[in-house]
């Protein structure tokens, strides 16, 4: 069935596989395969050497990429581009809302945006402006509007 094709058209088709398969299925080694099958590609292509060593080539050239590719992701791991996307909640921290529902017993509504929230936080009467600290799930962590902001550096001492 392969008879008559060049080996090296062989791994360089496997290494293209392989590389798109990264690209469908990202996070997963197959990068690393693709270009080791790509480079054993190159050797069989600029050196005609026997099957037996272009397979040892290509699982050198895997583990090594494998390992390669494992210390480099660990010393310069991916951040995304926005570490809250789908922190609804975390991204309101700040903002001020609106009382809808009295806040009694550190429970009660709040307005913001086009949504209305439940909260907790001392006590308040409906129409209240009260800023978001904090949230737990979808319950938003609230404090009066005129309240200190925490800036996380403790106050020097006067005098």
């Amino acid at each position: 069935m392969l008879e008559g094709i060049e080996p090296h058209w062989i791994w360089l088709a496997v290494g293209i596989a392989l590389v798109t398969a990264e690209m469908v299925v990202p996070g997963v080694y197959l990068i690393w395969l693709g270009m080791a099958a790509i480079l054993t590609a190159g050797l069989a292509f600029a050196a005609p050497v026997g099957i037996e060593i272009q397979v040892v080539t290509f699982a050198i050239l895997s583990i090594l990429g494998a390992f390669a590719g494992r210390n480099w992701l660990r010393d310069n791991p991916i951040v995304g581009a926005d570490p809250l996307m789908n922190r609804r909640g975390h991204r309101l921290v700040g903002e001020v809302v609106r009382v809808t529902q009295a806040i009694e017993d550190g429970s009660g509504r709040v307005h913001q945006g086009d949504s209305e929230w439940i909260a907790r936080g001392p006590d308040a009467e409906v129409g209240a402006k009260m800023r978001i600290t904090g949230c737990d799930g979808a319950i938003l962590l609230v404090e009066p509007l005129d309240a200190p902001k925490d800036t996380g550096t403790p106050a020097l001492p006067e005098g």
